[in-house]
Parts: structure tokens; sequence; C-alpha cells
């Protein structure tokens, strides 16, 4: 047998043997899909309308217990807060479309960008994720916050998604948000201050203010708790806003992606003429007036 008649013989033998690997490979993908692949019809198509801004609102689930059971500081404990604005800080940082975020209490509103495309706009994929990094967020950083007190058992937060069509829409959440803020913050300090101070009974303070307007409760605060409102935490009264920031952080020249706690008004248009690229949808530009004593949250994942 000659030279190129075994070449030619071993070349048949290669395309024979690639054809059988092929087609065996071919026939293993079509067995993949099983007979009990049908299951996937019952998936519901839950896309979020587009063009619309996502707004994802976690609510801590049976929190009354759990701030009970951890002694929580009444009406407003600090430390607490903090760790949700820590927390809610991760969840921007694991997903750049949330360009902003509110928080009070135990409560935080998620802000997608209306253009974006995360998860397919998945209603049960963005709810979920977001839900679960903020929820694994909280006990992860528990004990930054709470070095002298044990978590006892895992916090749990629901989660509800709601689609704002217009600019505006949002911006009136967002207030509705922050006003539900202020009226639940005056009544609770008024509420925890004739209890803590004045020492009535919880059902003696809560007839006190019974029927009581804003400018009766910051009158009983003042005569009766020595108490002027206006002094207390700007995040107790106004919660805390988390925007994101590129600045740059000496001695770094690089700049760096940074996500800040403000306790600012978000009802008024001051706010939203300074950053104007959230309803624009415009890229970040570099903030000069920001000073690195200011606390901050370092995005690391680009």
């Amino acid at each position: 047998m000659s030279f190129y008649t075994r070449k030619l013989k071993s070349l048949c033998e290669w395309h024979r043997v690639l054809h059988i690997n092929t087609k065996e490979f071919s026939t293993s993908i079509a067995m993949a899909k099983s007979k009990y692949e049908y299951v996937r019809t019952f998936e519901l198509e839950d896309k979020c309308l587009q063009n619309c801004w996502i707004v994802v609102r976690l609510d801590g689930r049976s929190f009354h217990r759990f701030t009970s059971a951890h002694k929580f500081e009444k009406p407003n404990d600090k430390r607490a807060l903090e760790l949700m604005n820590r927390s809610a800080a991760a969840v921007m940082e694991e997903f750049r479309d949330v360009s902003l975020a509110y928080g009070q209490s135990d409560e935080y509103s998620f802000i997608l960008r209306k253009n974006t495309d995360l998860y397919n706009r998945r209603q049960s994929k963005i709810m979920s994720a977001i839900n679960s990094t903020f929820s694994a967020s909280y006990v992860y950083y528990w004990n930054t916050y709470f070095e002298d007190k044990k978590l006892l058992y895992p916090p749990s937060f629901d989660a509800r998604i709601v689609l704002y069509p217009s600019d505006q829409n949002l911006r009136d959440y967002l207030s509705w948000r922050q006003a539900d803020t202020h009226i639940n913050n005056l009544y609770n300090t008024a509420f925890w201050g004739l209890i803590l101070i004045k020492g009535l009974s919880n059902n003696e303070a809560e007839k006190t203010l019974s029927g009581t307007v804003s400018s009766e409760k910051n009158e009983i605060l003042f005569k009766e708790c020595d108490t002027n409102y206006n002094n207390e935490l700007p995040m107790y009264r106004k919660g805390t806003v988390l925007v994101r920031k590129l600045v740059n952080i000496p001695p770094s020249k690089s700049k760096k992606h940074i996500i800040c706690p403000l306790h600012v008004d978000i009802i008024g248009d001051s706010f939203w003429e300074e950053y104007d690229e959230i309803l624009s949808l415009k890229d970040l530009k570099l903030n000069k007036d920001f000073k690195p004593d200011e606390t901050f949250y370092l995005v690391k994942r680009s």
C-alpha cells in the first residue's frame, strides 16, 4: 500500500469517527429535552412594561416583634437605621441599574432606571434578587453595627413592584414616602417622649395624642418633654436617600464610584436639579464638591 493510499484511508477513518461522534452529540442534545419539559409552559410571562420606572419596595415583616426581641432604642435606633442604609447600599453596589434608593424605619424603596433591561425586566426575578440581596446584607453587616448584640433570628422582608410611567409619578411616589416619614416619626417621637420622659403609660400617651395635628404634637413635645422636634436628627425626620456619585478620593487620582447617604428634602425641586442625571438617564458626572470626610460606600464591583 502506497504512502498516499494509507493517508487517504486514515482520513476516511477520521471522517467516519467524527460523523459518529457528531451524531451522538446531536442525539444527546435532543434527549436533554425530556417529556417533562412541558411544565415550563406553566410559567407566567411577568415582564415589566417598557419605558416605566420600576420601584421595588421592601418592608420589614413582623418587625415589631423583631425590634422588641433585639431591644431597639425608641423612638429611633440610629444603628438600626444605619444598618438598613448599608444593606440598601449593598443592593446598589450589586445592581447598577438602581439609580436611587429611599428608606425610613423598616422600609426601603429601590428605583430602577426606566430603560433597564435587568433580567429582561421580569418582575419575579428583579423583586426576588433585590429582596434576597438586601436581606442577606442585613444579616452580613449586623455585627458591624451591633457588636454588643447577638442576632437572635434572621429578619425577613416582604416586597412588591410598582411601575410609574412618568417622571412626575415617580417624584410623587417618593414625596409620599418622605411625607409619610415625617408623619410617622413625629407621632412616634411624641408618643415615646410622653412614655420615656413624662412617664405616661402606653394607653395614656395614645389618648394624649389622639386627634392631634402636627403643630399640637410639636407643642406637646416642647412643653411636656422639653424637646424641639426640629433638633432631631435629619435621618429621623427626613429618612435617607442613597445617590450615586463619581468623585476623586485623595491620594488616588482615578475616579471612584461611590454611594452617598443623604438626609435631605426630596419633595422640592432642589434635589432633582442637583441630581438631574437620575431622571434624564445621563451618565454620572464628576462631583467636585465631594468632601472625603462624608459618609459613603465605595462601589467595588465594575
